[in-house]
């Protein structure tokens, strides 16, 4: 019989850190759920790039944004800004960066597991 399971983000499974930025990793029923929290300044090509060694991100996210503002650029050109209560789609092959003075904070649905995981 399944049960019930929660877990808070507040006491996360793993904590991964770089650059001006963390993610943070609920582990619970086969499912990993990850909160972003990147600093005015953050910018994936310059603050996780280095420790996953690939030219663009190459996760696919679906995310929920609670506060801040980021931009995605993907590597054929397209960008999308996300601001908060916005929830989207983001394809492997981009780059992405804080807009602006306040933390970006978002929910990761999809790229948990791997994310900002050294190679």
């Amino acid at each position: 019989m399944k049960k019930i399971e929660k877990m808070s983000l507040n006491s996360p499974s793993e904590t991964r850190t770089f650059d001006n930025g963390k993610f943070e990793v609920v582990k619970f029923g086969g499912v990993n759920v990850g909160r972003a929290t990147f600093q005015p300044g953050w910018k994936w090509s310059i603050s996780v790039k280095p420790l996953v060694k690939t030219e663009s991100c190459q996760a696919e996210h679906i995310i929920y944004m609670v506060s801040g503002r980021m931009m995605v650029v993907l590597d054929n050109g397209s960008e999308m800004e996300f601001g908060p209560n916005d929830a989207g789609f983001v394809p492997p092959g981009h780059d992405a960066w804080v807009i602006g003075d306040e933390p970006v904070v978002y929910l990761d649905f999809t790229a948990a597991e791997y994310y900002a995981k050294k190679s």
